[in-house]
């Protein structure tokens, strides 16, 4: 797939646009299944500003969405946290977290355990390698799947009541990481309502009801619910790649 993703912010006074190319590959490849490019535009003139690598730009704001819906949602002692996947947005996702939390326990689960353990023998802490999905999430407090599943590797009946899971992957609204029972018997958060309903086969195929966008949340018009068993479903906005390429551009520019 080629993605086009074009924004403006009149706040940040920043244009863009992301190009990203998606491939799945069959067999494990030292090429990542996401590749990117942000152009950045002066939006007084359309003069085109910056090109920035998509990939990193695209890696973190994905984490960092993450991580506010997780500061949100998770429970209040929320001591172990669950890794399904041990691609680019694993290591995105384990670094932000391990800045703004503190777990007492780190799990992953990889569909090919050599990644796991490299994965493990490459971050900056502990982390337990599990050889199954259900033995890293039965008991964990907050779960993360970014993984390239397209049918379910997370079941309801493994999942510890009250636990926050913020589901990254299966963007295609025929691609599954969920099951119908976790969907239906949690309160579930989206970043875009638009975009859950046409491309998140998550939400589409399991027919659950979306309570609120992460944004209602933040604004304070609809409760976090963190008592509750929540999941955030992340596609990714193109507002968050403008924003961060806008965020990396004056930073450059002061360095200079």
């Amino acid at each position: 797939f080629l993605g086009v993703m074009p924004a403006y912010s009149a706040a940040d006074d920043a244009l863009t646009t992301k190009l990203v190319t998606f491939y799945e590959h069959k067999k494990d490849s030292s090429v990542p299944s996401h590749q990117a490019t942000v152009l950045l535009f002066d939006p007084r003139n359309g003069s085109l500003k910056a090109v920035l690598d998509g990939s990193v730009i695209t890696a973190k704001r994905t984490a960092a969405v993450s991580a506010i819906a997780t500061k949100l949602l998770m429970p209040a002692f929320a001591e172990v946290l669950c890794i399904l996947g041990a691609g680019v947005q694993a290591y995105s996702h384990y670094d932000i977290f391990m800045e703004l939390f503190t777990f007492k326990e780190v799990r992953i689960w990889n569909r090919t355990k050599e990644k796991a353990v490299k994965f493990a023998n490459s971050v900056n802490g502990p982390v337990q390698v599990c050889s199954s999905a259900q033995e890293a999430v039965t008991g964990a407090d907050v779960i993360i799947t970014v993984t390239m599943a397209t049918t379910p590797i997370l079941f309801g009946d493994w999942v510890k009541p009250g636990a926050h899971i913020n589901a990254v992957g299966a963007s295609r609204p025929d691609w599954r990481e969920l099951d119908d029972e976790l969907m239906k018997n949690s309160i579930l958060f989206v970043d875009s309502r638009e975009a859950a309903l046409t491309e998140s086969g998550d939400v589409i195929l399991s027919g659950a009801e979306i309570f609120a966008e992460l944004g209602e949340v933040v604004k304070g018009t609809k409760p976090a619910l963190p008592e509750k068993t929540t999941v955030f479903k992340s596609l990714g906005m193109a507002v968050e790649d403008t924003v961060a390429a806008k965020f990396v551009y004056d930073s450059w520019s002061a360095g200079n």
